[in-house]
């Protein structure tokens, strides 16, 4: 791989070709990387609540986290980002708007004015592209959540409720701690797969620089040069984000012993 990358950085430094698809396809890599991390910041949210919804005593969270986790698993990636983006969120706006008015009939103006003011259009194509990345990875966090807590001996929880903590104490206090800690390595690996899949927002014309290197090989004819030069910029923020998520991994195992 590192010989790859250097005769490729030499290719784009000294044929021009290269160095011109370069130049412009770098301009969407501040909105991929962007996308990537505020998606994955909500994904870690949505997959912290669905994991702990999927472990609860109570049946209705229990069965809505798993309806959750299970419809998102079931439906490929590329037909939820449409499904997200282009019907989902316009729903929800005209949710918002529906309780504004509500909220303007009963005499609460202030409250209302917020709501009705939102409009489908104002919702940038990129933040539906962050929504649907998140929605989409909460899921499978889910799953990553729920089975680093249940990797926690039960005796952990029973000790701190013994020293007299509520379970709401002892998750915060005792079991997440650990459990984040397990599952840390997983988490780096999620966020790797999410660089790579926030290539798909490009189908929602999202400038991040799948798209851009797609408008590059349209205007130019240059296929090869915009998809390899395209290759290798994924190729290096890949391997790069793995070789941190070795080392936090090595670190972790180092700790331990």
């Amino acid at each position: 791989m590192a010989l790859i990358a250097i005769m490729t950085a030499y290719t784009i430094i000294t044929q021009e070709n290269y160095t011109e698809a370069f130049d412009f396809i770098k301009v969407g890599l501040g909105i991929t990387i962007q996308t990537t991390f505020w998606a994955f910041l909500l994904a870690l949210l949505f997959g912290l609540l669905a994991g702990l919804a999927r472990i609860s005593n109570n049946v209705v969270l229990k069965n809505l986290a798993t309806l959750y986790v299970e419809l998102v698993r079931g439906i490929p990636m590329l037909v939820l980002i449409f499904f997200i983006a282009l019907v989902g969120v316009p729903t929800l706006v005209d949710g918002m708007n529906a309780l504004g008015s509500w909220f303007q009939s009963v005499g609460l103006d202030s409250l209302a004015t917020p709501f009705l003011l939102i409009q489908n259009k104002d919702v940038s194509m990129n933040l539906r592209a962050i929504i649907a990345l998140s929605v989409t990875y909460g899921a499978f966090l889910a799953e990553v959540f729920r089975a680093g807590i249940q990797s926690i001996g039960k005796g952990q929880m029973e000790a701190a409720r013994s020293q007299g903590m509520s379970y709401s104490q002892a998750m915060r206090f005792v079991i997440l701690p650990q459990a984040i800690r397990n599952v840390l390595p997983a988490l780096g690996n999620d966020f790797v797969s999410m660089l790579k899949d926030s290539s798909l927002v490009s189908v929602l014309a999202v400038r991040d620089i799948t798209q851009v290197a797609r408008l590059y090989a349209g205007h130019s004819f240059r296929y090869r040069e915009a998809y390899i030069t395209l290759a290798v910029m994924y190729l290096t923020m890949t391997v790069a984000l793995s070789l941190l998520v070795k080392l936090i991994e090595r670190r972790i195992r180092k700790d331990e012993h």
